[in-house]
Protein backbone atom coordinates (compact mmCIF):
# COMPACT_ATOMS: atom_id res chain seq x y z
CA UNK A 1 0.00 0.00 0.00
CA UNK A 2 1.05 3.49 -0.81
CA UNK A 3 0.08 6.63 1.06
CA UNK A 4 0.40 10.16 -0.80
CA UNK A 5 -0.14 12.66 2.41
CA UNK A 6 -0.24 16.37 2.83
CA UNK A 7 -1.15 16.68 -0.51
CA UNK A 8 -3.31 19.25 -2.92
CA UNK A 9 -5.48 16.71 -4.61
CA UNK A 10 -7.26 17.74 -7.87
CA UNK A 11 -9.74 15.09 -8.77
CA UNK A 12 -10.65 15.41 -12.34
CA UNK A 13 -14.19 16.53 -11.75
CA UNK A 14 -13.75 19.90 -12.18
CA UNK A 15 -14.19 20.52 -7.94
CA UNK A 16 -11.40 22.77 -6.63
CA UNK A 17 -8.86 21.59 -5.44
CA UNK A 18 -8.79 20.08 -1.49
CA UNK A 19 -5.93 19.40 0.92
CA UNK A 20 -6.17 15.42 2.02
CA UNK A 21 -4.60 12.41 1.29
CA UNK A 22 -5.09 8.98 -0.72
CA UNK A 23 -4.23 5.22 -0.35
CA UNK A 24 -3.49 3.19 -3.34
CA UNK A 25 -4.13 -0.74 -2.59
CA UNK A 26 -2.54 -2.90 -5.45
CA UNK A 27 -3.74 -1.25 -8.40
CA UNK A 28 -6.99 0.56 -7.31
CA UNK A 29 -7.48 3.41 -5.47
CA UNK A 30 -8.49 2.91 -1.66
CA UNK A 31 -9.35 5.88 0.80
CA UNK A 32 -9.39 9.50 0.29
CA UNK A 33 -9.36 11.95 3.10
CA UNK A 34 -9.99 15.39 3.03
CA UNK A 35 -7.60 17.41 5.68
CA UNK A 36 -9.88 17.51 9.17
CA UNK A 37 -11.37 13.95 8.18
CA UNK A 38 -10.52 10.97 9.95
CA UNK A 39 -6.82 9.84 8.70
CA UNK A 40 -6.53 7.03 6.98
CA UNK A 41 -4.68 4.46 8.74
CA UNK A 42 -1.38 4.26 7.62
CA UNK A 43 0.17 0.82 8.97
CA UNK A 44 1.78 -0.99 6.67
CA UNK A 45 1.70 1.63 4.12
CA UNK A 46 4.77 3.35 2.22
CA UNK A 47 3.75 7.06 3.12
CA UNK A 48 4.45 10.11 0.83
CA UNK A 49 4.43 13.20 1.82
CA UNK A 50 3.46 15.36 -0.64
CA UNK A 51 4.71 18.51 1.03
CA UNK A 52 1.72 19.88 -0.66
CA UNK A 53 1.79 19.27 -4.12
CA UNK A 54 -1.03 18.00 -6.76
CA UNK A 55 -2.17 15.29 -6.69
CA UNK A 56 -3.75 14.69 -9.57
CA UNK A 57 -5.05 11.93 -12.19
CA UNK A 58 -2.49 10.73 -15.40
CA UNK A 59 -3.17 12.73 -18.49
CA UNK A 60 -4.88 10.96 -21.55
CA UNK A 61 -3.53 11.96 -24.99
CA UNK A 62 -6.57 11.84 -27.04
CA UNK A 63 -4.52 12.16 -30.40
CA UNK A 64 -1.56 9.84 -30.35
CA UNK A 65 0.70 9.00 -32.62
CA UNK A 66 3.49 6.99 -30.86
CA UNK A 67 4.85 6.12 -34.37
CA UNK A 68 5.50 9.43 -35.77
CA UNK A 69 9.15 9.50 -35.51
CA UNK A 70 9.86 13.09 -33.78
CA UNK A 71 10.55 13.29 -30.42
CA UNK A 72 11.56 15.81 -27.70
CA UNK A 73 14.62 13.26 -27.40
CA UNK A 74 15.37 12.69 -31.48
CA UNK A 75 14.25 14.87 -34.42
CA UNK A 76 13.91 12.88 -37.64
CA UNK A 77 13.62 15.10 -40.69
CA UNK A 78 10.61 12.89 -42.48
CA UNK A 79 8.21 10.48 -41.54
CA UNK A 80 9.33 7.26 -42.43
CA UNK A 81 12.38 5.01 -40.94
CA UNK A 82 13.63 1.51 -41.75
CA UNK A 83 11.64 -0.77 -40.20
CA UNK A 84 13.34 -2.49 -37.34
CA UNK A 85 14.01 1.39 -36.20
CA UNK A 86 10.56 2.32 -36.77
CA UNK A 87 9.42 -0.55 -34.19
CA UNK A 88 12.25 0.54 -31.15
CA UNK A 89 11.38 4.26 -31.59
CA UNK A 90 7.95 3.70 -31.80
CA UNK A 91 8.65 1.92 -28.26
CA UNK A 92 10.55 4.81 -27.02
CA UNK A 93 7.77 7.27 -27.98
CA UNK A 94 5.18 5.13 -25.65
CA UNK A 95 7.63 5.30 -22.64
CA UNK A 96 8.34 9.86 -23.59
CA UNK A 97 4.88 9.86 -23.78
CA UNK A 98 4.42 8.43 -19.53
CA UNK A 99 7.92 10.26 -18.78
CA UNK A 100 5.46 13.08 -19.74
CA UNK A 101 2.63 12.11 -17.45
CA UNK A 102 0.39 10.38 -19.89
CA UNK A 103 -0.70 7.44 -18.71
CA UNK A 104 -3.13 7.08 -21.01
CA UNK A 105 -3.45 7.13 -25.07
CA UNK A 106 -5.79 7.04 -27.74
CA UNK A 107 -4.53 6.58 -31.14
CA UNK A 108 -4.91 8.31 -34.00
CA UNK A 109 -3.06 6.03 -36.57
CA UNK A 110 -0.33 4.15 -36.78
CA UNK A 111 2.50 3.64 -39.78
CA UNK A 112 2.20 -0.05 -39.44
CA UNK A 113 -0.34 -2.26 -39.43
CA UNK A 114 0.25 -4.63 -36.34
CA UNK A 115 2.65 -2.09 -34.87
CA UNK A 116 0.70 -0.68 -32.10
CA UNK A 117 -1.56 -3.88 -31.13
CA UNK A 118 2.06 -5.47 -30.49
CA UNK A 119 3.08 -2.62 -28.58
CA UNK A 120 0.23 -2.68 -26.58
CA UNK A 121 0.65 -6.20 -25.77
CA UNK A 122 3.69 -5.50 -24.59
CA UNK A 123 3.03 -2.49 -22.21
CA UNK A 124 -0.07 -4.64 -20.93
CA UNK A 125 2.62 -7.29 -20.15
CA UNK A 126 4.90 -4.57 -18.34
CA UNK A 127 7.86 -5.51 -20.80
CA UNK A 128 8.13 -2.11 -21.66
CA UNK A 129 6.90 1.14 -20.34
CA UNK A 130 4.14 3.11 -21.52
CA UNK A 131 0.67 4.63 -21.55
CA UNK A 132 -2.54 2.48 -21.83
CA UNK A 133 -3.60 2.12 -25.16
CA UNK A 134 -6.10 2.15 -27.59
CA UNK A 135 -4.26 1.05 -30.57
CA UNK A 136 -5.23 1.47 -34.22
CA UNK A 137 -3.67 0.12 -37.10
CA UNK A 138 -2.28 2.25 -40.47
CA UNK A 139 -4.25 5.11 -41.20
CA UNK A 140 -6.63 4.38 -44.37
CA UNK A 141 -6.07 6.30 -46.73
CA UNK A 142 -7.79 6.37 -50.25
CA UNK A 143 -5.72 5.64 -53.68
CA UNK A 144 -5.74 9.08 -54.56
CA UNK A 145 -2.73 11.16 -55.06
CA UNK A 146 -1.20 11.65 -52.02
CA UNK A 147 -4.34 13.55 -50.34
CA UNK A 148 -2.46 12.61 -46.60
CA UNK A 149 0.56 11.34 -47.20
CA UNK A 150 2.07 10.62 -43.41
CA UNK A 151 4.40 7.96 -44.31
CA UNK A 152 4.28 4.82 -46.17
CA UNK A 153 0.73 3.72 -46.44
CA UNK A 154 -0.80 0.01 -48.23
CA UNK A 155 -2.77 1.27 -51.89
CA UNK A 156 -6.16 0.33 -50.27
CA UNK A 157 -8.91 -0.39 -53.11
CA UNK A 158 -12.44 1.38 -53.43
CA UNK A 159 -15.69 0.51 -52.77
CA UNK A 160 -18.18 -0.03 -49.74
CA UNK A 161 -17.00 -3.44 -50.13
CA UNK A 162 -13.12 -2.66 -49.79
CA UNK A 163 -13.62 -0.65 -46.94
CA UNK A 164 -15.45 -3.21 -45.00
CA UNK A 165 -12.72 -5.59 -45.41
CA UNK A 166 -10.52 -3.20 -44.29
CA UNK A 167 -12.16 -2.87 -40.86
CA UNK A 168 -12.81 -6.27 -40.31
CA UNK A 169 -8.95 -6.63 -40.79
CA UNK A 170 -8.05 -4.05 -38.73
CA UNK A 171 -10.52 -5.98 -35.90
CA UNK A 172 -8.63 -9.70 -36.75
CA UNK A 173 -5.60 -8.07 -35.37
CA UNK A 174 -6.41 -6.47 -32.57
CA UNK A 175 -7.04 -2.73 -33.21
CA UNK A 176 -9.80 -1.14 -31.31
CA UNK A 177 -9.57 2.48 -33.14
CA UNK A 178 -9.69 2.21 -36.77
CA UNK A 179 -9.01 5.40 -38.92
CA UNK A 180 -10.12 7.02 -41.91
CA UNK A 181 -9.08 10.33 -43.56
CA UNK A 182 -12.22 11.75 -44.51
CA UNK A 183 -10.99 14.86 -45.72
CA UNK A 184 -7.68 16.02 -47.27
CA UNK A 185 -5.21 17.65 -45.50
CA UNK A 186 -4.50 21.29 -47.36
CA UNK A 187 -1.13 21.99 -44.90
CA UNK A 188 0.26 18.88 -47.14
CA UNK A 189 -1.91 19.39 -50.44
CA UNK A 190 -3.51 23.16 -50.71
CA UNK A 191 -6.97 22.97 -51.14
CA UNK A 192 -7.45 19.51 -49.86
CA UNK A 193 -8.97 19.97 -46.72
CA UNK A 194 -12.19 20.61 -48.54
CA UNK A 195 -11.96 17.24 -50.64
CA UNK A 196 -14.08 14.13 -49.16
CA UNK A 197 -11.96 10.86 -49.72
CA UNK A 198 -14.65 8.50 -49.64
CA UNK A 199 -18.48 7.99 -50.76
CA UNK A 200 -21.03 8.30 -48.93
CA UNK A 201 -21.67 4.82 -49.44
CA UNK A 202 -18.10 3.59 -48.34
CA UNK A 203 -18.21 4.89 -45.14
CA UNK A 204 -21.58 3.61 -44.37
CA UNK A 205 -20.47 0.54 -44.95
CA UNK A 206 -17.53 1.32 -42.86
CA UNK A 207 -19.90 2.19 -40.06
CA UNK A 208 -22.01 -0.77 -40.06
CA UNK A 209 -18.63 -3.43 -40.42
CA UNK A 210 -17.07 -1.54 -37.17
CA UNK A 211 -20.99 -1.83 -35.32
CA UNK A 212 -20.66 -6.08 -36.12
CA UNK A 213 -16.77 -5.72 -35.46
CA UNK A 214 -16.89 -3.88 -32.04
CA UNK A 215 -14.23 -1.18 -32.80
CA UNK A 216 -14.72 2.06 -32.93
CA UNK A 217 -13.94 4.47 -35.80
CA UNK A 218 -11.53 7.55 -35.94
CA UNK A 219 -12.15 10.16 -38.01
CA UNK A 220 -9.51 13.19 -39.63
CA UNK A 221 -12.23 15.68 -41.11
CA UNK A 222 -11.58 18.83 -41.83
CA UNK A 223 -14.39 19.93 -44.66
CA UNK A 224 -17.81 20.47 -43.57
CA UNK A 225 -19.31 16.68 -45.36
CA UNK A 226 -16.66 14.87 -44.07
CA UNK A 227 -18.08 15.79 -40.71
CA UNK A 228 -21.28 15.09 -41.40
CA UNK A 229 -20.25 11.72 -43.11
CA UNK A 230 -18.40 10.85 -39.59
CA UNK A 231 -21.02 11.99 -37.67
CA UNK A 232 -23.74 10.35 -39.38
CA UNK A 233 -21.25 6.66 -39.68
CA UNK A 234 -20.99 6.49 -35.99
CA UNK A 235 -17.58 7.58 -36.07
CA UNK A 236 -16.50 7.52 -32.16
CA UNK A 237 -13.52 10.92 -32.13
CA UNK A 238 -13.67 13.54 -35.18
CA UNK A 239 -10.29 15.00 -35.18
CA UNK A 240 -10.29 18.85 -36.57
CA UNK A 241 -13.36 19.55 -37.49
CA UNK A 242 -12.08 23.13 -38.80
CA UNK A 243 -15.33 24.15 -41.44
CA UNK A 244 -18.06 22.61 -39.85
CA UNK A 245 -21.01 24.43 -40.90
CA UNK A 246 -24.48 24.58 -39.53
CA UNK A 247 -25.65 21.63 -40.60
CA UNK A 248 -22.45 19.62 -39.30
CA UNK A 249 -22.99 21.59 -35.80
CA UNK A 250 -26.32 20.42 -35.14
CA UNK A 251 -25.80 16.86 -36.48
CA UNK A 252 -22.52 16.61 -33.83
CA UNK A 253 -24.87 17.87 -31.17
CA UNK A 254 -27.78 15.41 -31.30
CA UNK A 255 -25.02 12.77 -31.07
CA UNK A 256 -23.05 15.11 -28.09
CA UNK A 257 -23.31 11.95 -25.62
CA UNK A 258 -21.31 9.66 -27.82
CA UNK A 259 -18.91 11.05 -29.62
CA UNK A 260 -15.66 13.17 -28.91
CA UNK A 261 -14.03 16.35 -30.70
CA UNK A 262 -10.17 16.83 -30.55
CA UNK A 263 -9.13 19.95 -32.79
CA UNK A 264 -5.61 19.13 -32.74
CA UNK A 265 -4.51 22.66 -32.23
CA UNK A 266 -0.94 21.43 -31.36
CA UNK A 267 -0.16 20.83 -34.26
CA UNK A 268 -1.65 24.45 -35.81
CA UNK A 269 0.77 26.36 -33.40
CA UNK A 270 3.75 24.39 -34.10
CA UNK A 271 3.28 24.78 -37.85
CA UNK A 272 2.84 28.82 -36.47
CA UNK A 273 6.02 27.95 -34.65
CA UNK A 274 8.30 26.26 -36.87
CA UNK A 275 11.51 27.70 -38.45
CA UNK A 276 12.19 25.33 -41.28
CA UNK A 277 15.83 25.61 -43.12
CA UNK A 278 16.29 27.81 -46.24
CA UNK A 279 15.50 24.97 -48.48
CA UNK A 280 11.98 23.76 -46.72
CA UNK A 281 9.35 25.96 -47.82
CA UNK A 282 6.71 26.08 -45.26
CA UNK A 283 4.89 29.40 -46.65
CA UNK A 284 1.83 27.73 -47.49
CA UNK A 285 1.69 25.35 -44.16
CA UNK A 286 1.77 28.39 -42.36
CA UNK A 287 -0.79 30.32 -44.20
CA UNK A 288 -3.23 27.48 -43.81
CA UNK A 289 -2.46 26.84 -40.40
CA UNK A 290 -3.57 30.38 -39.61
CA UNK A 291 -7.10 29.66 -41.35
CA UNK A 292 -7.68 26.83 -39.08
CA UNK A 293 -6.84 28.44 -36.04
CA UNK A 294 -8.89 31.35 -36.52
CA UNK A 295 -12.32 28.76 -37.56
CA UNK A 296 -11.15 26.96 -34.69
CA UNK A 297 -11.37 29.78 -32.00
CA UNK A 298 -15.14 30.22 -33.29
CA UNK A 299 -15.61 26.61 -33.39
CA UNK A 300 -14.68 25.42 -30.28
CA UNK A 301 -16.66 27.95 -28.26
CA UNK A 302 -19.96 26.82 -29.99
CA UNK A 303 -19.59 23.58 -29.77
CA UNK A 304 -18.71 23.88 -26.49
CA UNK A 305 -22.16 25.69 -25.93
CA UNK A 306 -23.87 22.80 -27.40
CA UNK A 307 -22.14 20.35 -24.44
CA UNK A 308 -19.92 18.65 -26.92
CA UNK A 309 -16.56 16.87 -25.55
CA UNK A 310 -13.90 18.62 -26.74
CA UNK A 311 -10.33 17.09 -25.90
CA UNK A 312 -6.64 17.52 -25.83
CA UNK A 313 -4.44 15.81 -28.59
CA UNK A 314 -2.09 17.69 -31.28
CA UNK A 315 -1.12 15.39 -33.62
CA UNK A 316 1.87 15.13 -32.00
CA UNK A 317 5.04 13.11 -33.81
CA UNK A 318 5.89 15.69 -36.83
CA UNK A 319 9.54 16.97 -36.77
CA UNK A 320 8.37 20.37 -35.71
CA UNK A 321 5.73 18.96 -33.43
CA UNK A 322 7.55 16.26 -31.39
CA UNK A 323 5.87 13.57 -29.12
CA UNK A 324 6.75 14.51 -25.52
CA UNK A 325 5.15 18.31 -26.21
CA UNK A 326 1.68 17.04 -25.87
CA UNK A 327 0.93 19.02 -22.67
CA UNK A 328 1.06 21.89 -24.51
CA UNK A 329 -2.24 21.47 -25.85
CA UNK A 330 -4.04 22.26 -22.11
CA UNK A 331 -2.08 25.80 -22.44
CA UNK A 332 -3.17 26.38 -25.97
CA UNK A 333 -6.95 25.52 -24.82
CA UNK A 334 -6.71 28.17 -22.16
CA UNK A 335 -4.77 30.69 -24.53
CA UNK A 336 -7.48 30.01 -27.55
CA UNK A 337 -10.27 28.23 -26.81
CA UNK A 338 -11.73 29.96 -24.02
CA UNK A 339 -11.23 27.33 -21.89
CA UNK A 340 -10.09 28.15 -17.69
CA UNK A 341 -7.02 26.00 -16.94
CA UNK A 342 -9.24 24.20 -14.90
CA UNK A 343 -11.61 22.66 -17.82
CA UNK A 344 -8.52 21.99 -19.78
CA UNK A 345 -7.17 19.60 -17.04
CA UNK A 346 -10.80 18.05 -16.70
CA UNK A 347 -10.57 17.52 -20.67
CA UNK A 348 -7.26 15.77 -20.33
CA UNK A 349 -8.27 13.19 -17.63
CA UNK A 350 -12.08 12.45 -17.12
CA UNK A 351 -13.16 13.02 -20.35
CA UNK A 352 -9.80 11.12 -21.16
CA UNK A 353 -10.95 8.68 -19.27
CA UNK A 354 -14.64 8.60 -21.42
CA UNK A 355 -13.08 8.81 -24.46
CA UNK A 356 -10.71 5.05 -23.46
CA UNK A 357 -14.21 3.51 -22.49
CA UNK A 358 -13.17 3.40 -19.16
CA UNK A 359 -15.69 6.18 -17.13
CA UNK A 360 -15.94 4.17 -14.39
CA UNK A 361 -12.69 3.55 -13.39
CA UNK A 362 -10.08 5.78 -15.37
CA UNK A 363 -9.75 10.16 -15.31
CA UNK A 364 -10.82 10.84 -11.68
CA UNK A 365 -9.74 10.22 -8.54
CA UNK A 366 -12.44 8.67 -6.93
CA UNK A 367 -12.17 5.24 -4.77
CA UNK A 368 -11.92 2.30 -6.75
CA UNK A 369 -10.91 3.54 -9.70
CA UNK A 370 -7.52 2.72 -11.33
CA UNK A 371 -4.21 4.44 -9.63
CA UNK A 372 -3.17 6.46 -12.53
CA UNK A 373 -1.90 9.09 -10.66
CA UNK A 374 0.42 12.72 -10.86
CA UNK A 375 1.95 14.16 -8.80
CA UNK A 376 2.91 17.86 -9.71
CA UNK A 377 5.29 20.59 -7.95
CA UNK A 378 2.50 23.77 -8.28
CA UNK A 379 -0.79 24.01 -8.63
CA UNK A 380 -1.69 23.35 -12.27
CA UNK A 381 -5.44 24.82 -11.41
CA UNK A 382 -3.58 27.95 -11.79
CA UNK A 383 -0.99 27.31 -14.26
CA UNK A 384 -1.37 24.87 -16.49
CA UNK A 385 1.73 25.12 -18.30
CA UNK A 386 3.62 23.70 -15.21
CA UNK A 387 2.72 20.18 -17.27
CA UNK A 388 4.98 21.07 -20.11
CA UNK A 389 8.05 20.94 -18.04
CA UNK A 390 8.68 17.01 -16.88
CA UNK A 391 10.86 18.34 -14.15
CA UNK A 392 7.61 19.50 -12.49
CA UNK A 393 6.54 15.83 -12.37
CA UNK A 394 7.69 14.96 -9.13
CA UNK A 395 6.13 11.68 -9.14
CA UNK A 396 4.23 9.41 -12.17
CA UNK A 397 1.75 6.60 -10.73
CA UNK A 398 0.56 3.92 -13.40
CA UNK A 399 -1.68 1.33 -12.43
CA UNK A 400 -0.54 1.22 -8.53
CA UNK A 401 3.14 1.03 -9.82
CA UNK A 402 5.29 4.21 -9.53
CA UNK A 403 7.09 4.73 -13.39
CA UNK A 404 8.43 7.91 -11.54
CA UNK A 405 9.21 7.61 -7.65
CA UNK A 406 9.27 11.12 -5.93
CA UNK A 407 12.58 9.48 -4.64
CA UNK A 408 13.80 10.21 -7.79
CA UNK A 409 12.81 13.07 -8.50
CA UNK A 410 14.97 16.39 -9.04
Amino acid sequence: MILFANARIFDGSGAAPFAGELLVEGNRIGNIARSGDTPIPRSNALVIDCAGATLMPGLIEAHAHLSWPSSVERFVPGMSLPPDDLVLNTARNARILLDHGFTGAYSGGALGKTLEVTLKACIDSGGLPGPRLIASSIEREPSAEGALDAGSVADHGKGPQALREFVKSCAAIGAKSVKFLLSGESALKPGASMQLMYTAEEIQAAGEQARESNVWLTGHAHAAEAVKQGVRNGFRILYHCTYADAEALDLVAARKDDIFIAPSIGIVQATLDATPPPHFDMSHMKTDAATVLEHQRKLVPELRKRGLRILPGGDYGFPFNPNGRNARDLELFVRYLGFTPTEALVAATKLGGELMGMERELGQIKAGYLADLLLVKGDPTVDVSLLQDRNNLIAIMKDGKFHKSPALHR
